[in-house]
């Protein structure tokens, strides 16, 4: 089977060819990086326009990668949601009307499942079950994955999210966007210990999978505004300790994480987990006590068409999710009509995972709202 993915639910196009027989055939993707530049970051109404210019062309340029035919195609997967309404809109179309066309199934696709699976198409792909740390400027979370359409949410952050910290603190810095590659690069640049300047880790030691780093990023405006105007040492070694804490944390909870669950794999996924800084330090922790870490490919750790083809092809093929899958698809097509899930919660795919995030949210009801900070 051959499936066309789409991913536009931000700031980068991305199409891509798989083949449940043969593989990941062709992928093409734009980034939107150089243009949103200016504006220090995304502006919605540009990207939306921007994936309009480049869809086609990335698709025929998949087309001619994988020396095959729009003809070929069996099944048309795209980013459903969460993301960026126009955005969202502009792959759910084209993708629609391919289908159309073509009277072939289209299938929507959560951008987190998309990540979540991303991992299995590296060559060294883990087995089910295991857990999943999802990091990226949107989302911090962790999973234990049972198999495709199988969710447990394990904790998750309850502010920032990892890379939006980043990028926060890469603006204290003076950096550009994005910042969170930015603030990577300018950290190997610091020559000094890693206590030079003291950070927190927030929640390290809490009782719980749970994450916070609006603390972290506030610790370093106080650090900034104590020590203006930076020296250029000054700044490489705030982006230093900033990274160290925040790998600290990431890699401590991946660990406890697998603790709790008596697993021994784990995969990482999401536009952070490109972090040299955090691979390495999950590889030593993996040699050190015993388990496996599995990263996507360097090139689908952003967004990208490869991660949505493949999830349609794990829910096709899955007998928890496969029939679903195919059902909903073909009433959709039927009908011609299409939605877009601009607020879309990963709970939804999985019965277990509503139960929980249902009770979660009438503890917090009743209790209050969770503390935040270092514990």
């Amino acid at each position: 089977m051959l499936i066309l993915g789409i991913e536009s639910s931000c700031d980068e196009t991305g199409l891509a060819l798989y083949d449940t027989a043969h593989g990941l055939l062709a992928h093409a993707l734009h980034s939107q990086v150089d243009m949103h530049e200016a504006y220090g970051g995304v502006v919605p109404e540009l990207a939306s326009r921007d994936h309009i210019r480049r869809v086609l062309p990335l698709l025929r340029q998949c087309l001619t990668e994988a020396q095959r035919q729009v003809s070929d195609l069996d099944a048309i997967a795209v980013t459903q949601g969460p993301g960026l309404a126009g955005a969202l809109l502009v792959g759910s179309s084209v993708a629609h009307a391919l289908g159309f066309a073509l009277g072939k199934p289209v299938i929507g696709i959560h951008h987190l499942e998309g990540h979540l699976l991303s991992p299995l198409l590296s060559a060294d792909a883990p087995a089910f079950p295991f857990v999943a740390l999802l990091v990226s400027g949107g989302h911090t979370q962790l999973m234990r994955v049972n198999q495709v359409g199988d969710y447990e949410l394990l904790g998750e952050t309850l502010d920032d999210a990892a890379g939006e910290a980043f990028d926060k603190t890469a603006k204290l810095l003076g950096l550009g966007y994005p910042g969170g590659p930015a603030l990577a690069q300018l950290a190997t640049q610091s020559q000094a210990s890693a206590n030079t300047y003291t950070l927190p880790r927030p929640m390290l030691h809490s009782k719980d999978l749970n994450f916070s780093f609006s603390g972290l990023k506030t610790a370093v405006s106080t650090l900034v505004k104590h020590h203006s105007p930076l020296t250029q040492e000054q700044r490489a070694d705030i982006a230093c300790a900033f990274e160290e804490a925040m790998v600290d944390v990431l890699a401590g909870k991946c660990v406890q994480s697998l603790a709790h669950t008596g697993l021994q794999r784990l995969v990482v996924a999401g536009g952070v987990s490109a972090n040299r800084k955090l691979r390495a330090r999950l590889d030593h922790a993996a040699q050190t006590q015993g388990f496996t870490v599995c990263y996507p490919p360097a090139a689908l750790c952003t967004d990208n068409g490869a991660m949505i083809a493949f999830a349609a092809a794990m829910r096709l093929q899955s007998p928890v999710a496969g029939e679903k899958t195919e059902r909903g698809a073909a009433e959709d097509s039927a009908a011609y009509g299409f939605t877009i899930k601009p607020r879309w919660d990963l709970s939804e795919l999985t019965p277990s995972m509503r139960r929980d995030m249902s009770a979660k949210r009438a503890r917090s009801k009743t209790q209050g709202a969770p503390r935040t900070g270092k514990k």
